[in-house]
């Protein structure tokens, strides 16, 4: 207690003399600018004015310094509340490195989240694709062993044999069906080609001879003519 206010009383005394002698320094100026009427000197009203305005606000800032409260605090004081001031500020440091912290733990484990649902996204496509080959070749496999007997089951009407038979050649039912005979039996397939030619080169002789026929109600005898192969 002995040692603070010694301190105390030092400080205070300074400030006192110091606002004395500023005190002291206005007042010489506005004594200098009264006297500047009574001799005959050169106008220095506005230079003193502005001696006088500075040196007020020198005043005002003494004032406020000698009434701030860390001149009445010790050194030990000071020291205290610079250790507090830092001991504030590292916390809030603290703080904001564990909230950093904390927000980089979650962003870990939300990309670990991304990248385990990206893995089990694949294996489920992957899954899915098999599946899916799986089941087309199981749906082909169904439609060659029933495909027959179904298409035989509905009412013959409907023309499902034929055409499948069209759709697994991939042509128009007339030339699947020349197809599937000139596959199934190339010689006969050309004795109906030659018997076709030979009706179309005579159709207007057989047309008369079914009409002589059809009027003697008995088979009649009819010349054709047959071209040469080429």
């Amino acid at each position: 207690m002995s040692e603070e206010q010694p301190q105390d009383g030092d400080a205070a005394e300074a400030f006192e003399r110091l606002r004395g002698e500023v005190a002291l320094m206005r007042r010489a100026v506005e004594g200098m600018a009264t006297e500047r009427a009574t001799i005959d000197a050169p106008d220095y009203s506005e230079t003193l004015g502005r001696m006088a305005n500075n040196i007020t606000a020198i005043a005002q800032r003494v004032d406020i310094l000698a009434k701030s409260p860390a001149l009445g605090m010790t050194p030990e004081q000071m020291t205290a509340r610079i250790t507090a001031a830092g001991s504030d500020a590292r916390r809030s440091d603290q703080q904001i490195i564990a909230e950093a912290s904390s927000g980089l733990d979650q962003a870990t484990r939300q990309l670990a989240g991304v990248v385990a649902s990206a893995r089990c996204g694949d294996e489920q496509n992957r899954w899915l694709a098999g599946a899916g080959i799986g089941g087309a070749i199981v749906g082909m496999a169904l439609w060659v062993a029933f495909a027959g007997p179904i298409a035989r089951a509905v009412p013959e009407s409907w023309l499902w044999p034929e055409r499948i038979a069209a759709r697994a050649v991939d042509r128009p039912m007339w030339d699947a069906g020349q197809r599937l005979m000139t596959v199934a039996n190339p010689e006969a397939w050309r004795g109906i080609v030659a018997g076709d030619q030979i009706v179309r080169a005579n159709q207007d002789t057989i047309e008369r001879c079914r009409k002589a026929a059809t009027k003697a109600k008995k088979s009649t005898r009819c010349t054709i003519r047959v071209g040469a192969d080429s």
